[in-house]
């Protein structure tokens, strides 16, 4: 969010100093225009959704716009923004220096929600309106309860995830490094996490099904894709030599250590050809994929997600490791099956040598396309949101043209 040092030191200035002179001595990257500060402005319908204050992968205005979908529901996300991100759509934006310190906006923000809307989710269990250094997320999410608004909160994923229980379960878990030490920063956050969302007692979303083994008792908001966005490019596996692509957004988590020596020697003796991505606005991300025959997604923490979702719907295969568990209960809730084909880091060469020497390899991307719309367009986040809106899911609309 802001440098722990810089960040600590202007929460302390801002109890006691007055706004107007606070954004004239912090620094020049952190200065905002407290004039200028945008605050939600709530939807004219019936049942009016605000959710906030992250938007990871976009998802918190395409969830916005999935309830939408439902009869009567208007629905507004914000986020702050630290200037790292990869510009995903969000309809309300905020530096991120102003939501930790803007007195002024805070009080608007609090104000317009409080007054403007009946339902509130929460994401990643962090501050829904900044005041990060006098208050804390329990205290705002029960003055919303207070009110009698509907609250709801949505874990998104390392949030949440218990580093010794994922390790404990899976080979691969990026929390087994014994010489990575953010493991145990992780580890106090998710305790931490884990702890307020027992304590405040609201309905629990999950954004994957692989946070499960973390909160058994939550209900699967799918992440969502826009599907048409990401069609277009040529049947894929009609190259001599296929193009395989790699995008992690973390390479440590996502297990790109497993298979990057191996798909380089495969590039190198002519099999495929290796692209290696990174740092690519989302704006750019379908040519990336389109351009590609295979993608590759994650090997270490045994899920899928956002990224995944957007290959199938671009008509690549998509090869990585999901475990077993969170298999079923993609079937269990959705009838189908996930069609990402399985690999761990140790078996991706036989699988991408597998891969280009199976004539039947495009069918699995037509697969996946279907997979997607059926499941990750919206109408299955919609109808997971319905009951938390009070709203008849029967009524979700098709997805907008």
């Amino acid at each position: 969010m802001l440098p722990k040092g810089v960040g600590a030191l202007a929460g302390r200035f801002s109890r006691f100093v007055p706004e107007s002179l606070l954004t004239r001595i912090l620094p020049a990257r952190l200065r905002y225009d407290r004039h200028a500060l945008p605050v939600a402005e709530a939807p004219a319908t019936p049942v009016r959704l605000f959710i906030a204050p992250v938007n990871f992968a976009g998802q918190g205005w395409q969830w916005a716009r999935a309830a939408e979908r439902l009869p009567g529901v208007g629905a507004v996300s914000m986020a702050y923004r630290i200037g790292t991100e990869f510009g995903y759509p969000v309809d309300q934006v905020v530096p991120a220096s102003a939501y930790v310190l803007s007195r002024s906006w805070q009080a608007a923000q609090l104000d317009a929600v409080r007054t403007g809307f009946g339902h509130v989710l929460v994401e990643a269990e962090r501050h829904p309106f900044g005041r990060v250094y006098d208050q804390t997320v329990e205290q705002q999410v029960r003055g919303l309860v207070g009110r009698g608004i509907g609250v709801a909160m949505l874990a998104h994923g390392s949030d949440v995830r218990l580093p010794s229980r994922h390790a404990a379960r899976h080979p691969d878990s990026p929390f087994a490094d014994p010489e990575w030490d953010q493991v145990a920063v992780f580890e106090r956050q998710a305790a931490r996490h884990l702890a307020l969302l027992e304590r405040l007692g609201q309905p629990v979303f999950i954004s994957t099904l692989g946070l499960l083994e973390d909160l058994p008792a939550a209900q699967w908001l799918p992440v969502v894709v826009d599907v048409d966005a990401w069609a277009g490019g040529p049947p894929p596996m009609r190259r001599e030599r296929p193009v395989v692509a790699h995008a992690p957004s973390s390479g440590r988590m996502k297990g790109s250590d497993l298979v990057d020596p191996v798909l380089t020697r495969l590039h190198d003796e002519g099999t495929i050809e290796y692209r290696r991505v990174e740092g690519v606005p989302a704006a750019e991300m379908p040519d990336v994929y389109r351009n590609a025959d295979i993608v590759l997604d994650q090997f270490r923490i045994g899920d899928y997600g956002v990224a995944a979702c957007e290959a199938l719907s671009a008509g690549r295969i998509v090869v990585g490791h999901v475990a077993d568990e969170v298999r079923r209960a993609v079937l269990e809730r959705t009838g189908r099956e996930l069609p990402i084909v399985e690999s761990t880091g140790a078996s991706v060469e036989r699988v991408i040598r597998e891969l280009v020497a199976d004539p039947g390899a495009p069918a699995r991307a037509e697969r996946g396309i279907e997979f997607v719309r059926e499941v990750h367009d919206g109408r299955a986040s919609a109808a997971a949101l319905s009951g938390f809106l009070g709203v008849d899911p029967e009524g979700v609309l098709p997805p907008r043209p």
